[in-house]
């Protein structure tokens, strides 16, 4: 692949080519980047470049490639879309943007991309501008359009031409979720046109460039048959498609998140009026998204996640251990599910343990479950599928663990049962090998008490369900050292999982700032207020689920416990309702959540069902109004925004960044409001203090403003300088 271009070749600091047998070999390179990027010197590098090709006799056929050997353009410069300062400017770059684009595809010679890594965003609609795209099969070939992850849209082309290449209906799927896919689907959807094993794609590109020179041309089907026609095809079939994903990003979203419904505008608008009135729509659409208080949201989270994945979590780290071999303790609900997602993301030997093989066996089939998830969705192909199933094993003892750099107990969440644990293993564990708890609350110093060498013992605190929830917490004890912290998050992150380092303290941190939500319920339902209204205004708030049905997904059984040590630690204000045993009657009961069918809600065939009228008698409450709507949504966000502030001050997270991020994917706090702590900020710390003042003369003490808000207050500070 030419990078240093012979004497007859053109060459710019980022974009080179050679013309060879009439063929243009075009590369990009961002020399001293690990991706390339799309930004407005590359832009002005384009344009050179076509412009040079298209005066070119020599030329006859371009094919294009990235010099990057795992990816291709991972899309749009976003440190330069930070800095718009208005609609009209955000207008104006996406316009420039399709101008490029709009070049390359009226080239007036063929081009044929070839596309291996990371295609997304500016990276796919340079794609789709081209004449012919080929992909290689590899896994790390993804391919989507992600924009409204960021709060905005495609805004150069991608709205117009993917409907036009793949059909309405594949191309809202792919632009509304903002989700990428895999080069093997991605061409079932006639997204590519050719999928080649990587070795081959120099060459299979550029002899499908060399044939488009020759005049040959492809003839591309819509997918979908005659359903897709029906549907894709024509202007009543397209707007039932159009209604129906509006019904949908509406469900989805409630309405907080305004780029998928700007998206759909884009794109109904392009193919109800042609490709040219449906760009000018698409760079105003783009200019109004790009200023909103939601996307400098999104992008702050898209920042600080990107910054999490350099911290090796602890200053002076020593590099960390390489994981080949994990090992499990406990193969229940949580010990499986970081079974399977560790063969799935890192492909480790696993090996489990539990107290009988029979625990053992229901316990693989648990983590092959995951594998057979992303089998069944072509994540993965059969022969993957069959190299992942090998890494799982177990038994009834600690056979295997001595091999184990890294070995994590799952099990029951109570200290003793824990220290125990760690008493049995250490001797069989390797000299330098880490020990990690799945602990939700105990501290890691006191389980590290059981142990010959503390050093090596750490939490590894992950959230349920393991496969799907991205956060993790990394939790040093007392006495870890460095290696073993960077050792922790190394590992974590190679399981797919977004690590934040936070201190030893009960509840970590988000079940710390999680304590006072869960504990207003009691209180509300106490004074009449009805668990649906309770968890649909923290859904309109913007929570995924509300507060109640919160604790049916994690537990009851788990949620007492989490209680109990949560007020031992904070019972000066996290303060339970005077009323009696609350979630504790319902665990009496039986009733456990989900897991069990019945929680504060019913449940059947995996659906939520309804409250059961018997729940409120269980509690000994009655449902006569309760607060007003404000008053109780007020009561349920700001207590967690003052117990984070309040955890904040204590060092719990090395900064608001790693306090909000954890938040967010942690229990879904709403990403559109930033965190908990840009949310106060927003709000400001004298307006919170004053509420939470009027709540705490009203409803006591649990309400009284944190120290570090009250600081705020007075000298006008943020948690965000």
């Amino acid at each position: 692949m030419a990078t240093i271009a012979p004497p007859s070749s053109r060459v710019a600091p980022a974009v080179t080519w050679d013309v060879q047998e009439g063929v243009a070999v075009v590369v990009l390179d961002l020399t001293g980047q690990p991706v390339n990027v799309i930004s407005r010197a590359v832009k002005d590098e384009f344009l050179a470049c076509f412009a040079a090709l298209a005066d070119d006799s020599r030329v006859q056929t371009v094919a294009f490639f990235s010099g990057k050997p795992e990816n291709f353009i991972a899309g749009a410069d976003i440190e330069e879309f930070v800095q718009l300062e208005s609609a009209a400017e955000a207008e104006r770059l996406s316009a420039g943007g399709q101008e490029m684009l709009d070049r390359v595809a009226r080239f007036s010679k063929p081009i044929a991309v070839g596309i291996h890594g990371a295609c997304l965003g500016g990276g796919f609609e340079f794609a789709l501008a081209c004449h012919y795209r080929v992909a290689t099969d590899h896994p790390k070939t993804q391919i989507g359009l992600p924009e409204v992850q960021l709060g905005i849209l495609p805004g150069a082309g991608g709205c117009q031409r993917l409907p036009r290449l793949a059909g309405a209906r594949a191309a809202l799927d792919m632009i509304l979720a903002g989700k990428s896919e895999r080069a093997a689907k991605a061409f079932r959807l006639g997204m590519v046109d050719e999928l080649v094993p990587q070795p081959i794609l120099r060459e299979v590109t550029i002899a499908a460039a060399k044939r488009m020179a020759g005049g040959w041309r492809p003839k591309r089907k819509r997918p979908g048959g005659f359903i897709g026609f029906l549907l894709d095809g024509n202007p009543l079939g397209r707007r039932i498609v159009f209604r129906t994903a509006r019904k949908q990003v509406l469900e989805r979203t409630g309405g907080h998140f305004p780029a998928p419904l700007a998206a759909l505008e884009a794109v109904e608008y392009g193919l109800k009026h042609g490709i040219d009135e449906g760009l000018k729509r698409e760079a105003q659409l783009f200019g109004q998204l790009a200023v909103t208080d939601v996307s400098r949201k999104l992008v702050q989270i898209f920042f600080a996640t990107n910054q999490l994945k350099k911290d090796p979590g602890v200053a002076n780290a020593p590099p960390p251990v390489r994981v080949q071999r994990l090992g499990i303790v406990g193969s229940g609900f949580m010990g499986s599910g970081i079974a399977g997602t560790a063969v799935v993301q890192a492909e480790v030997d696993v090996r489990m343990k539990d107290a009988d093989v029979a625990r053992v066996a229901q316990g693989i089939l648990a983590a092959r479950a995951i594998l057979d998830d992303r089998l069944k969705r072509r994540r993965i192909t059969k022969y993957e599928y069959a190299r992942l199933v090998a890494l799982l094993s177990g038994g009834d003892n600690y056979a295997g663990f001595g091999r184990a750099e890294l070995t994590i107990e799952a099990v029951f969440e109570d200290l003793g049962v824990k220290q125990q644990v760690l008493r049995e293993i250490e001797p069989v564990l390797p000299s330098d090998g880490v020990f990690a708890s799945n602990t939700s609350t105990i501290p890691i110093t006191r389980i590290a008490e059981a142990a010959q060498a503390p050093e090596r013992v750490i939490g590894m605190h992950f959230f349920s369900p393991v496969a799907k929830m991205p956060l993790l917490e990394v939790i040093p004890g007392a006495r870890t050292e460095p290696q073993t912290v960077s050792t922790a998050v190394a590992f974590g992150r190679r399981m797919g999982k977004t690590v934040i380092v936070v201190r030893d303290s009960p509840g970590f941190w988000v079940n710390r700032i999680l304590a006072p939500y869960g504990n207003e319920i009691g209180h509300l339902l106490a004074e009449g207020a009805s668990i649906e209204e309770i968890d649909s205004l923290a859904v309109r708030f913007g929570f995924p689920v509300g507060p109640v049905t919160l604790l049916d997904e994690v537990g009851l059984d788990v949620a007492v416990k989490v209680a109990g040590v949560m007020q031992e630690a904070y019972g000066d204000h996290i303060i339970p309702p005077s009323n009696g045993a609350g979630v504790a009657a319902l665990v009496k009961a039986g009733r456990l959540g989900r897991k069990s069918g019945r929680g504060f809600y019913i449940y059947k065939g995996g659906k939520k069902r309804g409250v059961d009228p018997s729940v409120y008698e269980l509690l000994g409450v009655h449902p006569n109004g309760g607060p007003r709507p404000a008053e109780i949504l007020q009561r349920l966000v700001l207590p967690m925004v003052n117990e984070a502030a309040r955890a904040v001050g204590e060092g719990v997270v090395h900064n608001p960044r790693d306090g909000d991020i954890g938040a967010i994917f942690g229990f879904g706090f709403p990403p559109f409001r930033g965190g908990p702590l840009r949310y106060a900020d927003d709000l400001g710390a004298e307006r919170i203090v004053t509420d939470l003042e009027r709540l705490a003369e009203r409803h006591g003490a649990r309400f009284a403003p944190a120290d570090l808000l009250r600081e705020q207050a007075h000298d006008g500070t943020k948690f965000y300088a």
